[in-house]
């Protein structure tokens, strides 16, 4: 098992702290494991299992614990008047359940934490509730360093990045591929099915499931493009003797932001300092999904699916993360940190012809702040160009000082 720490380092700042810690992200991209790996470092660190209280709402002993009253009555019987941590995983499975949490924060000498798979635990009534008193931690599947942790016996670190950003970095579909490559797509497509069906289809009543799988399809192989709800529906709409319509499309994109499958990155536009209402790219959390719906080459589209690694990369490190505009540049990145400062970053799989390399940099250039300015590619050369700092991705992921 690989240890996210990342996300555990989080769990150990907030520890004890008089707020509630809700870990969110996609099924299956570890939120169970991670909180069993920090509640075992809780009794490592010398508290008693009897101060301990862990509750997996889908495993079929606590099906039936739903309503809410009974199971806070269910919890305060196996508190101790100690210090306790109670574990609530998949919290949005039980009925009313921000009225739960809500009573059960209000107690003294509890530590709670709260795992849910779809945004919806916080767009609830749960948000309003405990304004101010929550802290959101979102999960991801592994990223490249956790990858490379996870294939220990593979060495070549470019031949496991191209690896990496064709298949799954799901923590499962990382163990099942070492088994067989095949298994990958099987435990992918039951995911996928899960969240469209389940967390999607069934919880907003969508009738039209085939129009709901076409836009997926589209925005799957829009990774990383400007793309809008218009765009969509002219682009489906064509030759295709079915309508779908704008707002149709706009709460599709919302379920899907919803369910953890896609994160948006806003526009920003870098000299009028204001953010921009249209056209947000969108990034899917795990390239594998695209094996899924799009017939995925590995040497096409090499680039969008860098830039998607870069993403998640730029969101596990924190800060607010824009595709930025610059007069008539884009920049593909412009990240907000949280002293308020920001970053940018151009991001090409290759700038060896001259051609390339003039356009990535072009686009810093009027910049007129002296905020840090990155250019990630897959070249070997790490170097300084007026002020810019070209490193390769890879390096960069590791974490290695460039």
């Amino acid at each position: 098992m690989i240890r996210r720490e990342t996300y555990l380092q989080k769990l150990r700042q907030l520890r004890d702290q008089n707020i509630i810690k809700v870990v969110t992200g996609i099924r299956r991209s570890g939120k169970s494991t991670l909180l069993e790996a920090f509640k075992n470092e809780l009794l490592e660190s010398g508290v008693s299992k009897e101060n301990i209280v862990f509750l997996n709402f889908e495993k079929r002993e606590n099906l039936n614990l739903t309503e809410w009253t009974a199971l806070y009555d269910e919890i305060i019987k196996k508190l101790s008047t100690e210090k306790s941590y109670v574990f609530l995983d998949e919290v949005q499975l039980v009925n009313d359940f921000e009225k739960l949490v809500n009573s059960l924060f209000t107690l003294k000498n509890i530590d709670l934490y709260v795992t849910g798979s779809n945004a919806y635990l916080l767009s609830s009534e749960l948000a309003t509730l405990l304004t101010g008193r929550y802290i959101a931690i979102n999960i991801q599947p592994y990223s490249f360093s956790e990858y490379v942790l996870a294939y220990h016996q593979e060495k070549n670190t470019d031949r496991l990045f191209r690896k990496y950003i064709n298949s799954s970095s799901f923590p499962e579909a990382v163990t099942l591929g070492q088994i067989d490559e095949n298994l990958i797509n099987d435990y992918l497509q039951s995911i996928y099915d899960t969240v469209i069906i389940k967390d999607i289809a069934q919880r907003y009543k969508v009738r039209n499931l085939n129009n709901l799988q076409r836009v997926i399809s589209f925005i799957f192989d829009s990774v990383g493009s400007y793309i809008s709800p218009s765009n969509i529906a002219l682009e489906l709409n064509k030759n295709s003797g079915k309508t779908i319509s704008h707002n149709t499309i706009l709460k599709y994109i919302d379920y899907l932001i919803n369910s953890y499958i896609i994160y948006p990155a806003p526009r920003y536009d870098i000299k009028g300092k204001e953010l921009l209402t249209t056209n947000p790219k969108y990034y899917l959390v795990d390239l594998g999904l695209k094996n899924i719906t799009t017939t995925n080459k590995h040497d096409t589209d090499l680039g969008r699916k860098l830039e998607n690694v870069v993403f998640f990369e730029l969101l596990r490190r924190g800060g607010k993360i824009y595709s930025g505009k610059n007069n008539d540049k884009e920049i593909d990145f412009v990240v907000q940190k949280p002293n308020n400062e920001k970053e940018y970053y151009q991001v090409a799989f290759t700038v060896s012809e001259a051609k390339t390399f003039e356009r990535e940099i072009s686009a810093f250039k009027n910049i007129r702040d002296n905020y840090p300015k990155y250019l990630l590619t897959l070249d070997f050369d790490n170097t300084n160009i007026e002020g810019i700092q070209k490193i390769n991705v890879i390096d960069w992921l590791m974490g290695e000082k460039v």
